[in-house]
């Protein structure tokens, strides 16, 4: 495995970020544990979490899952960067969701006993909230990293004006601030590249790209088994919307001797704003399978290639303006 700084920080991450949102809904507890271990065997550090997963409101299942799994020992806790998240509603009662200064504390309060840890290594905002001022937000945080129950800050779906707001505010209190961002990102969706990669450029964030593979799409759907999840109507419109695009990327992948989804992962660690994608395996066969990616090497022809079945973004506003 190879490994990279988290942004400006002199904290190290794996190339790739194991995503545990299946664990739960998807995949068995037992079944979580052992993905958990073979990504500690592979040398993946990098853990990434929210409050939310599991799905049913105010239980954190998948942070439960995790606690249980830090609970066994054997240095697991200690190997592993822990990153979670606050934002959605963990209950029906007022001040149960979003980033006021009392829901960042109860949130973390609540995700360090599921978790059963006493500290988070990147505590992420899952969302904007436009309602608090960035001066509550930064207080709360600066009060738990002060009390050593977070380390860094993070965001997630931000865009290229809350980061460089927040980062700014944070900057004048003598604070660290966002060190990374987390946005939707991959050879089909570059919406990112106008403005927020910028941004994480300048401020010096590591961007840890969620849906690397489009929701599937990007992972070789057209010879595959469209059944499950890759057999729902939304996945079958999108590969109709998309299969002039998706023919050109299954025969390049051919042609080079890759699978798709090893592409699509490889491709996003050729961005140098890029820390790691979150890889979600429901299977240790699938985790094993994306390891390839970081062995991957693109050539120039390659990519301008896939630059040519999916165009990118400019900078703005020279993507729109003169």
């Amino acid at each position: 495995m190879e490994y990279t700084m988290l942004g400006r920080t002199g904290l190290k991450v794996s190339r790739l970020c194991l995503g545990t949102m299946n664990f739960g809904p998807q995949t068995t507890e037992e079944d979580s544990f052992a993905i958990m271990d073979r990504a500690l065997e592979l040398g993946i550090n990098f853990f990434d979490t929210a409050d939310v997963y599991g799905w049913k409101k105010g239980e954190g299942i998948t942070e439960q899952i995790i606690g249980r799994w830090f609970a066994l020992g054997g240095g697991r806790r200690e190997k592993v960067v822990l990153a979670t998240k606050a934002y959605g509603d963990m209950g029906d009662w007022p001040n149960t969701s979003r980033l006021s200064a009392l829901h960042i504390r109860r949130a973390c309060e609540a995700s360090l006993k599921r978790m059963q840890t006493d500290y988070i290594d990147l505590y992420q905002m899952h969302h904007v909230f436009r309602e608090a001022p960035w001066e509550e937000i930064w207080q709360a945080y600066e009060v738990l990293v002060q009390q050593g129950k977070i380390i860094y800050a993070g965001s997630s779906n931000f865009g290229g004006w809350h980061i460089s707001k927040a980062n700014e505010i944070a900057k004048s209190r003598n604070f660290l601030g966002l060190v990374c961002e987390q946005s939707l990102y991959n050879l089909n969706a570059r919406t990112v590249e106008m403005e927020v990669v910028p941004a994480c450029e300048d401020y010096g964030l590591g961007l840890i790209p969620w849906s690397p593979l489009g929701g599937g799409l990007l992972g070789g759907v057209l010879k595959g088994d469209l059944t499950g999840r890759r057999g729902s109507d939304h996945v079958k419109a999108a590969i109709e919307k998309n299969r002039d695009k998706l023919e050109k990327w299954e025969a390049l992948c051919d042609e080079i001797g890759e699978r798709p989804a090893d592409v699509a992962l490889a491709w996003l660690l050729h961005q140098k704003v890029v820390t790691a994608p979150i890889v979600g395996p429901r299977t240790i066969a699938q985790l094993d399978e994306s390891i390839r990616a970081v062995e991957i090497k693109l050539d120039a022809e390659v990519l301008a290639k896939l630059d040519e079945i999916f165009p990118g973004y400019k900078t703005s506003p020279e993507h729109y303006a003169w």
